[in-house]
């Protein structure tokens, strides 16, 4: 093992962004507990289940592009709506419409209450650097630029694959692998040279589905054991755990 805690064959690290670079995760739960309790009282009444920001969260929508999250959770609950289309106002009663309307409250929340980085990670990205391994930041977050940006982060990272790259490249969000390998793939090195880091159960299973050469599970919220059983080689409560280690 290297200094930074990685294979010695690892020549590259690719980086979620929420819940492992910036402290959005907490941000997006709250986004997407908003949006969908406001829905299910229209669809179901008073007496409807609200969304858990914790374990309704963690296994229907975090780490996947919006509609797909969306989709997850209505299915959970056995609920159908027209799909719609990415134009569609945030009011719209659409899977797209309710992607849309989560995406304007978590736009509110970034611009209300700031976004910060964890600084664990901030050091470790400075040490990766410093080795001189390549980066790529992957995220489903069609906000990851700006949010990069907000935090100063933006020149830790060689490539940037996120929900709009994404987009134009059609490629399916977590937990297929095809955002991390085209990551990889932009950086020139192959899966089995890459380091996975990922917050999210999706994010284990596309590491594991790629044949990421690590996968590391970052604890956030205390499912050290999901992580490991959705793909985790490694999980730590924060990347500065890596640094140091031979």
């Amino acid at each position: 093992m290297t200094q930074l805690g990685l294979p010695d064959a690892i020549q590259a690290c690719l980086f979620d962004l929420d819940g492992v670079v910036t402290k959005t995760a907490v941000v997006h739960a709250a986004a997407w507990k908003e949006t969908f309790d406001a829905f299910l009282r229209d669809y179901e009444g008073e007496q409807g289940r609200p969304f858990d920001a914790v374990a309704d969260y963690d296994e229907y929508v975090d780490g996947r592009p919006r509609a797909d999250g969306v989709r997850a959770f209505l299915d959970s609950r056995g609920i159908r709506l027209p799909e719609g289309t990415p134009e569609d106002p945030p009011d719209a009663p659409t899977v797209h419409g309710l992607g849309n309307r989560k995406n304007v409250l978590l736009l509110e929340r970034i611009r209300t209450g700031g976004v910060e980085a964890y600084e664990g990670t901030l050091r470790y990205l400075e040490a990766v650097r410093a080795e001189g391994l390549r980066t790529a930041i992957v995220s489903s977050s069609a906000n990851c630029q700006d949010v990069l940006r907000s935090v100063g982060a933006e020149h830790f990272f060689d490539v940037r694959i996120d929900g709009v790259v994404a987009a134009e490249r059609h490629l399916p969000g977590k937990p297929h692998p095809d955002t991390f390998l085209a990551a990889a793939h932009d950086l020139g090195v192959e899966p089995a040279r890459a380091a996975v880091f990922e917050d999210a159960l999706a994010g284990m299973e596309a590491g594991r589905a790629g044949g990421f050469g690590y996968v590391v599970g970052v604890d956030r919220v205390g499912q050290t054991d999901a992580l490991y059983a959705h793909g985790a080689t490694v999980v730590v409560k924060d990347l500065a755990e890596l640094g140091g280690k031979r």
